[in-house]
């Protein structure tokens, strides 16, 4: 009876867009996360953020989601001293290169969840407080049986725009074509955004978003890349 309802219960789990593939902490990425997570870390608990709290001042708010290795969250909150960043990544090797960067750049205006992005947003942050949410180069789980796995649906899209301000900003970018397509389609299909660029195109890369040195060598292969930005209606 035990495993019957186990089961049922993991059925009922919401599917991951992320597989936690943990590697191998450098000696560090090992050190950040214990000297500096107590400085930039934030905790994954059931109360909201008091963001003035947080960052010991009010400012205009930008949330990226899967930060990656950090170095364009970095280099963004060092270029825009004036606002506050809040990184999300699930994969711990990724906080701690980001810690790093946040140390030798002596960055104050930047803060992280080492945790899954939808029950940070869904239990870590207020309503109608971000001015903009980042999406760059998510998974884009290439295999037709794995698209259900795809953050960008219906569902996290509502729930984007309920934590933006209103006319805030909820910018995408893909290096995989189909994922570009599917983000167009369900972008267009939300009666909660407009498309900045006009109705189903894609935008120009704006200057605030680093080209990153992957995308680069991909850019030199003939890799092309997709930006989707949306505003808050």
């Amino acid at each position: 009876m035990n495993n019957i309802k186990h089961n049922t219960d993991a059925h009922h789990r919401r599917i991951r867009s992320f597989v936690r593939r943990e590697g191998r902490l450098t000696p560090g990425q090992q050190r950040a996360l214990e000297q500096l997570w107590p400085v930039f870390g934030l905790p994954f608990d059931d109360v909201q953020l008091d963001l003035k709290a947080v960052f010991g001042r009010t400012a205009p708010l930008t949330l990226e989601i899967g930060f990656g290795n950090g170095i364009s969250l970095a280099r963004m909150a060092a270029d825009d001293p004036g606002s506050n960043f809040i990184g999300i990544e699930v994969h711990r090797p990724g906080v701690g290169h980001l810690l790093k960067e946040l140390e030798k750049r002596e960055l104050g205006n930047v803060r992280v969840f080492c945790h899954d992005a939808v029950e940070v947003l869904e239990q870590k942050i207020p309503d109608a407080t971000l001015d903009r949410v980042l999406l760059f180069f998510p998974d884009p789980w290439p295999k037709k049986k794995h698209h259900k796995r795809r953050i960008l649906q219906p569902p996290f899209v509502s729930l984007i725009a309920s934590k933006l301000k209103s006319e805030g900003i909820f910018h995408m970018a893909t290096d995989w074509q189909p994922y570009a397509e599917h983000m167009l389609e369900v972008m267009e299909g939300s009666d909660q955004f407009r498309n900045c660029a006009g109705e189903r195109q894609f935008s120009d890369r704006p200057d605030y978003r680093p080209v990153t040195k992957f995308e680069a060598r991909g850019r030199g292969l003939g890799h092309e890349v997709w930006d989707l930005i949306y505003q808050r209606i």
